[in-house]
Parts: C-alpha cells; structure tokens; sequence
C-alpha cells in the first residue's frame, strides 16, 4: 500500500456536509459523482494532500443508508492507494484477510476499488484503490 488515498464519511445530507466540510477546510468541493453500483453520491475535498470523501446513500439499502442507521454519521472507511489493486488482493487474502469484494470494480474518482471485510481489520472498513488509466 503507497499512502492513504482518502478517507471516508456517510453524511445523511451531501449539500448541508458540503457547505459544513467546505467552510471547515475554507474551500469547496472538486467533485460530485453519483456511484450507481454502491447507492451513493460523493463529494470530494481536498486538504492538502489528503482527499476526504462525502458519502450519501441514494437508496435505503444501499451499504451507507444501512451504516447511518447502525452508527449514525462518521468516518466509515479509510482507503489505500495500490498499484496493482489485483495483487494486492491477492497478497492479502494469503495474510488471511477476508475481502467483501474478491474482484476489484469501478468506484468513484476514477479509481478501481475492493474492500476488505472489518471482521478481519479490527472493525475498520478497509478501501483498496487502483487509479484506472485513460
């Protein structure tokens, strides 16, 4: 794993976390994208050289609708950047850890992205991601 590529958080409403996380870091978000396959919207900071990620869920069943209702708002992953998200995978798996994705697939931010399962990570959902090339 090269460094932390963002950090996650499940907000109930995007537009009022928006305007709360831009006047926190005193400037705007540079990006929205809905992630049809997960039931989010996302919306992206930057902090310096640290990205953090807004995750609304845009269906009740979506994974961020079902950790609001369990926790509340808050932190709920923190990602990894990897080179080659395929090895990494694999690498992982071998130390014993157990993946919620075993097929890394396309995330926002132009990123590949896989999961590792919180049972084997002490409770800390675990983000893998690949920049996908143009």
């Amino acid at each position: 794993m090269n460094k932390i590529e963002h950090i996650g958080i499940a907000v109930k409403d995007i537009e009022n976390s928006n305007r709360l996380f831009a006047a926190l870091f005193g400037k705007e978000h540079y990006k929205i994208e809905a992630v049809e396959s997960e039931g989010v919207m996302t919306s992206f900071f930057k902090c310096g050289p640290n990205k953090i990620e807004l995750l609304q869920a845009t269906s009740e069943d979506s994974p961020i609708a079902k950790f609001i209702e369990k926790k509340g708002e808050g932190i709920h992953h923190i990602a990894f950047a990897v080179d080659n998200i395929e090895d990494e995978i694999e690498r992982l798996k071998e130390e014993g850890f157990k993946m919620i994705l075993e097929k890394p697939k396309k995330g926002a931010d132009n990123k590949l992205i896989a999961f590792l399962h919180p049972k084997s990570t002490n409770g800390v959902l675990i983000e893998l991601c690949q920049d996908i090339d143009d």
